[in-house]
């Protein structure tokens, strides 16, 4: 009888080693599917929009102008990393409900019967309604007013707005970035409103002196202290004070320490 044919062992060898090689592929693909699938995951976990979704959006400014779209809003927040996504949860939430609080009542177009109430009407105006300084009058969010600030903001978003200054008023995501940069961005002695809501900041002894703790209310000093803080105009500041609650009772979060402005003295 003939006798059965033998593998050779080299190829026995290289067959185990393409076998064992072919395992460790598959095992370094899934390693790099699960990585890739978590670091999405947790990429998305620190947006923005894991706290502000379109639907909370609609809410926060049901009488919005169309322009404001929550599609330039994420545009525009992701340009700016730690925005919305710095500290732990509570802080994100509390810092995203101060910067719409901010801006809510910079643009808002509500009044004392207003339907729904005043401070249901964020977002209304897109620009001044008195223009001052013009053409670099108030437009956006932040309404972003005089010459020095639609300079320094199109520096850092690559924008030329100075000669430009209306693409605050017809771009949208522009607009927000603007308001975006105006929050993030220190202008001395003023801490940034970013610093100041994730906890980043702490107070000089000039700073206590004058009773600037930090706070909401410390945003409304570095926004407009000079006008409305140390009970200048309390109605504008409860006014403030009233979209940031409003929007803090809807990310269920707490208020934190000193929401007003009324015992501070402004920087200037």
């Amino acid at each position: 009888m003939p006798l059965a044919a033998q593998k050779h062992p080299i190829f026995t060898s290289v067959f185990h080693f393409t076998v064992k090689m072919g395992f460790f592929i598959i095992q370094i693909f899934t390693i790099a599917l699960l990585v890739g699938i978590f670091s999405a995951g947790k990429a998305q976990a620190q947006s923005v929009s894991s706290i502000i979704t379109s639907s909370l959006y609609n809410q926060m400014l049901p009488n919005r102008k169309p322009f404001y779209s929550y599609d330039a809003f994420i545009k525009a927040a992701n340009a700016f990393p730690g925005f919305g996504t710095t500290g732990n949860v509570d802080t994100r939430k509390r810092e995203l409900a101060a910067f719409f609080g901010q801006t809510s009542h910079e643009t808002t177009g509500g009044w004392a019967t207003a339907p729904g109430g005043p401070s249901a009407w964020g977002y209304f105006y897109i620009e001044e309604i008195a223009k001052t300084d013009s053409p670099y009058y108030g437009r956006g969010p932040i309404q972003l007013t005089h010459k020095y600030n639609y300079e320094q903001a199109g520096r850092a978003i690559n924008a030329d707005l100075v000669t430009n200054p209306g693409l605050v008023s017809s771009d949208p995501v522009i607009s927000f970035k603007t308001a975006i940069w105006f929050w993030m961005t220190e202008q001395s002695p003023k801490p940034s409103c970013h610093k100041v809501m994730t906890g980043q900041w702490g107070p000089s002894d000039a700073d206590k002196a004058a009773g600037r703790w930090p706070g909401y209310g410390l945003t409304t000093n570095i926004i407009n202290g000079g006008q409305e803080c140390n009970g200048a105009k309390p109605d504008l500041v409860r006014d403030r004070v009233d979209f940031y609650k409003r929007y803090c009772d809807m990310l269920h979060v707490s208020y934190g320490d000193n929401p007003d402005c009324k015992d501070q003295k402004p920087y200037n």
